[in-house]
């Protein structure tokens, strides 16, 4: 298999869900296995395991939306309000 690229790593996650976040990760993680702990493209995807790992936690990924406020109305009826930016904690 050719070296992997930064596209490669974005490819895999940008339809990342909440529920495929842990499978998503784990293809992310094999995907550079191989390359060398300095390589540029590895650390890229360590950054982007770390946002699957916290989407796994979460509701959405919701990177380029805005918040809603919890003023707005019917937000008491919202299923969940943890984006991977700020996902629910976890329970130990």
């Amino acid at each position: 298999m050719p070296e992997p690229t930064f596209a490669d790593i974005d490819e895999l996650i940008g339809p990342a869900t909440p529920h495929f976040a842990y499978q998503l990760r784990a293809r992310v993680r094999e995907l550079v296995l191989d390359l060398p702990d300095e390589h540029p493209v590895r650390r890229y995807a360590e950054e982007k395991i770390e946002l699957l790992d916290r989407l796994g936690y979460a509701s959405s990924k919701a990177a380029q939306s805005h918040r809603e406020p919890r003023t707005r109305p019917g937000w008491s009826e919202l299923p969940s309000s943890a984006p991977a930016d700020d996902p629910l904690p976890r329970l130990r």
